[in-house]
């Protein structure tokens, strides 16, 4: 669609406020993906798409952002029947051929406090999944070299949050309370080492859950090593390079633990990077990922990226399989 029917078409629809800056971005994927299973399972090909539009309106200090999100799966999906995929809470959201409004919300600042009202993704990390709730409010201010923040929504167990930042000597601290659970995040280079390290504390019994990654580069050769551990009670849920366990097919079990290095280059233009992942601590379900991922930037715009994996996991049926997934992505 022509960004100048776009953004007429948002600026009708905000005519309390007239925005001097409209801007419109996004970005569009399609893979194609083949598993080979090690017994007498068929392989399995299917092509998927996801596609985002952010559209942002800015005046002054205020802006207004809209995130739109689609995609579809396979060429039946794309062609009116509905696709579906896996939602942060365990159910299903349709995709399909249509795009839906993911994030809306508003920003501003009021003397000194930065706020946000609306609905948006906060985010993944080692430990958790992304959430997206509507109802959110955000504000944000600084004394001295101190940040205070508060955060709450409509519902839900942890729906205010009250945190306090800063950084001294190169090293970030931050602390977060909630109703839950008190959350402590602490970061920082160290001769030529960087270290994150994310601990939640929870009020619940064996639920407590940590991170810590350390990241250098030796001979030209970027080397990461990240360790997420769970209690007994609780698991592992996050997206990210230490691997995706937010999806359905992927959710780790209570006190299963990851361990994960990774170690990567450019040759030839390529970013080359290997992975090896491993799950464990949970008899009779420990998994392992070995991971070859080849990135390349296309003359067309476009980046080209592979990825090789091979799995074994102890907790399912068909425990080995082989896959590969090509990817086309741009930007815009």
């Amino acid at each position: 669609m022509n960004k100048k029917i776009i953004a007429a078409a948002v600026a009708a629809t905000m005519t309390s406020v007239a925005f001097a800056d409209i801007s419109i971005t996004g970005a569009a994927k399609v893979n194609y993906t083949n598993t080979q299973y090690a017994d007498t399972t068929a392989d399995d090909n299917h092509f998927t798409q996801e596609m985002d539009l952010k559209v942002k309106g800015k005046s002054g200090d205020t802006e207004v952002v809209i995130n739109f999100g689609g995609g579809a799966l396979d060429g039946d999906s794309i062609n009116g029947n509905t696709a579906t995929k896996n939602d942060s809470a365990g159910g299903t959201v349709a995709t399909g051929n249509q795009m839906n409004v993911e994030d809306a919300y508003v920003s501003t600042k009021v003397n000194g406090i930065s706020i946000k009202a609306g609905t948006w993704d906060d985010g993944n990390n080692y430990l958790r999944e992304s959430a997206r709730k509507a109802g959110k409010f955000e504000a944000k201010t600084s004394v001295g070299p101190i940040n205070l923040s508060y955060g709450a929504r409509s519902s839900g167990a942890d729906s205010e949050s009250y945190g306090v930042s800063t950084t001294t000597g190169g090293v970030t601290l931050g602390y977060t309370k909630k109703a839950t659970s008190d959350e402590v995040k602490v970061s920082g280079s160290f001769a030529g080492i960087s270290a994150e390290y994310h601990g939640i504390d929870a009020d619940a019994a064996n639920s407590d859950k940590s991170s810590i990654v350390l990241s250098t580069t030796l001979d030209g050769i970027g080397v990461k090593v990240g360790k997420a551990s769970a209690d007994s009670s609780v698991y592992i849920g996050g997206d990210s390079w230490m691997g995706d366990f937010e999806e359905s097919s992927a959710v780790l079990q209570n006190g299963q633990d990851v361990t994960a290095v990774e170690d990567s280059t450019s040759i030839a233009g390529n970013k080359v990077a290997y992975r090896n992942i491993e799950v464990d601590d949970v008899a009779s379900s420990d998994m392992t990922y070995n991971k070859i991922i080849v990135t390349r930037p296309l003359a067309s715009g476009t980046t080209f990226e592979l990825t090789y994996t091979q799995l074994d996991d102890d907790g399912v049926t068909n425990e080995k399989e082989d896959v590969l997934d090509l990817e086309l992505s741009v930007g815009f």
